[in-house]
């Protein structure tokens, strides 16, 4: 089931670009346009523009692009029908779906799967009020401080002890276990026998960015192994995309200072419960780029909290490498390391809200911590010391960040200056990317300006008359120019909208460069300068039409007659 062209067009129309990529990315004011520095590479000017005008993105660094949809896609990391879905929710709109022919893709597959994701986590839900065995669970909260609200607000339920709790309300219903199998809510064994995979534990939801349940983690309420168990990879769920707590922080704050990363769900849980509201946890992985990613879009400072302890340190170690080439100017990210055997949620009980957001101030910096790291690795082998932070600041995109390490590195090896540092180690700085290497320069023919024209300003093919000439020429780029005259013809369109009608088209990609292209011609200028290309075009299908008629024997009755009317009107203009 597609979603309506006309529906998108809509979309489109109702989302204003500016208010929409200002609310992630903070936007200032430079002549029509918004500028900022690019969410999507490091850079420390604004290459970054936004248009009201057109509806449409545009970073001269790395060449992002695009509409309200293209910016949620890539700001989010969503497919195109979440993103449609992302905006038509902030409009209060229901997306549509009309009956297509083709093969059914997999979308009708994952909204199934989310349904059914709902309905267990309600099912854990109501279990949590009404089982007969609910005592224990009641008893399990109260023993960890967690008050009915904390409970609410991050969906906490109870799997019963047993093997169909969730698998029961399915008995008849093949299809819904099939794909809770597929969701991995079930489990079948090795002769095909289905039973629930979560069964006897404490269940903590896992949401998306959109607020949809993908997964969950379960803590076992008795002394039975693993002490947690979550959901496993399935077609809505990769753990290292997502980070527990997120959704719930974004609700809690539109726009967090910083955000600590801890390693479990209870962490999390007990944090919110005692006031420190903005953790997420990384769902016992190692923090992914894709998480990271996440984190310094939500807030331009992160915390990095673990354990005092040795595999805390490699756990921390790890992260700080996947961070260093992700990171921008303006983002921070520190170290917080609890004592050993202490975790957020036993130390937040311990010394209360105050206290520990006091470790999180005083928490290491990146520099500090990278290199006492480096010096708890290699003593005093300033050789090898080099080596690794050379090879580790190579990466970073961050000029501001890179030569901050460096000028720390060579105090650290008794040099002078960075400077001296580069020379004698021969480092190799990051060469930042041509601004728009293969952007279009110069005016260009009649016909480029004139779709370009068309791109920038819709409005010019309003009303329009039509003009059969045009699809007679034989020029490269004519089909496309007369597409768009036919679109923008009948229908009122700004650029992203128009645009987005050419998502698939094999010259959408030269579409985009026009729409960004600087033709140098001012507003007050474009609809005669339109018109102008137009009768160059016109000029073009007479020239070309003479030829013909000339080198054509014989010619019929009616060829003479435009023959004799084209000589005439060459004539006319070469007076």
């Amino acid at each position: 089931m597609a979603i309506p062209r006309d529906f998108i067009n809509e979309l489109i129309a109702r989302t204003d670009i500016v208010d929409l990529i200002d609310r992630k990315v903070p936007l200032k004011k430079a002549g029509k346009n918004h500028t900022a520095c690019c969410p999507f590479h490091s850079e420390k000017s604004p290459s970054f523009t936004v248009s009201r005008d057109k509806q449409f993105y545009h970073c001269f660094g790395c060449g992002a692009h695009g509409n309200a949809i293209d910016f949620v896609m890539e700001y989010d990391r969503l497919e195109f029908v979440d993103a449609i879905e992302e905006l038509a929710g902030q409009l209060g709109l229901e997306v549509p779906r009309e009956k297509g022919t083709g093969k059914r893709v997999d979308h009708g597959l994952s909204r199934d799967l989310y349904e059914l994701m709902d309905e267990a986590n309600h099912y854990f839900q109501t279990q949590l009020r009404q089982h007969s065995d609910k005592q224990k669970v009641v008893d399990y909260l109260a023993f960890r401080d967690l008050s009915d609200e904390v409970v609410e607000k991050f969906g906490i339920g109870f799997a019963p002890d047993g093997w169909d709790g969730l698998l029961s309300r399915y008995r008849q219903n093949q299809d819904a276990q099939d794909k809770l199998l597929t969701a991995g809510m079930l489990i079948a064994n090795d002769n095909g026998k289905r039973y629930d995979r979560f069964r006897d534990r404490l269940m903590f939801p896992i949401r998306d960015r959109r607020g949809r349940v993908v997964g969950f983690g379960g803590r076992v309420l008795g002394d039975g192994t693993p002490k947690y168990l979550n959901s496993p990879e399935t077609p809505i769920f990769h753990k290292g995309n997502e980070l527990y707590g997120l959704y719930e922080l974004k609700q809690q704050h539109r726009d967090p200072q910083h955000v600590l990363i801890v390693e479990g769900y209870m962490d999390v849980v007990a944090l919110a419960q005692f006031g420190v509201d903005y953790a997420v946890a990384s769902l016992g992985t190692s923090t992914t780029a894709e998480q990271f990613q996440l984190l310094v879009r939500s807030a331009k400072e992160v915390v990095c909290c673990y354990d005092g302890d040795n595999a805390g340190r490699e756990a921390a170690w790890r992260a700080l490498e996947t961070a260093l080439p992700l990171l921008k100017p303006g983002d921070t990210v520190k170290f917080m390391f609890l004592p050993q055997g202490e975790d957020p949620d036993t130390m937040v009980r311990q010394i209360g809200k105050q206290a520990f957001e006091q470790l999180i101030e005083q928490a290491m910096g990146l520099p500090e911590f990278l290199f006492d790291t480096l010096t708890r690795t290699h003593g005093t082998d300033k050789g090898a010391l080099a080596k690794q932070a050379i090879a580790l600041i190579q990466k970073i995109q961050d000029s501001v960040l890179q030569n901050l390490l460096l000028e720390n590195l060579a105090h650290k090896l008794g040099m002078n200056s960075a400077d001296d540092l580069k020379k004698k180690l021969g480092f190799v700085e990051q060469k930042a990317k041509p601004l728009n290497a293969k952007g279009l320069q110069g005016r260009g023919t009649p016909l480029r300006l004139a779709i370009a024209l068309l791109v920038q300003a819709p409005q010019l093919g309003y009303g329009l008359p039509k003009q059969p000439a045009l699809s007679k020429i034989q020029l490269t780029g004519i089909d496309l120019f007369n597409s768009l005259l036919d679109i923008t013809r009948d229908k009122q369109l700004n650029s992203a909208q128009l645009l987005e009608l050419y998502r698939e088209h094999q010259q959408h990609s030269m579409l985009i460069k026009l729409a960004q292209w600087d033709h140098q011609v001012a507003d007050e200028n474009q609809e005669s300068e339109f018109k102008q290309s137009l009768l160059w075009l016109s000029d073009k299908y007479i020239e070309q039409r003479y030829q013909e008629l000339s080198l054509k024997q014989p010619l019929s009755k009616e060829e003479k007659v435009q023959l004799l009317k084209l000589i005439t009107i060459m004539k006319g203009k070469n007076k």
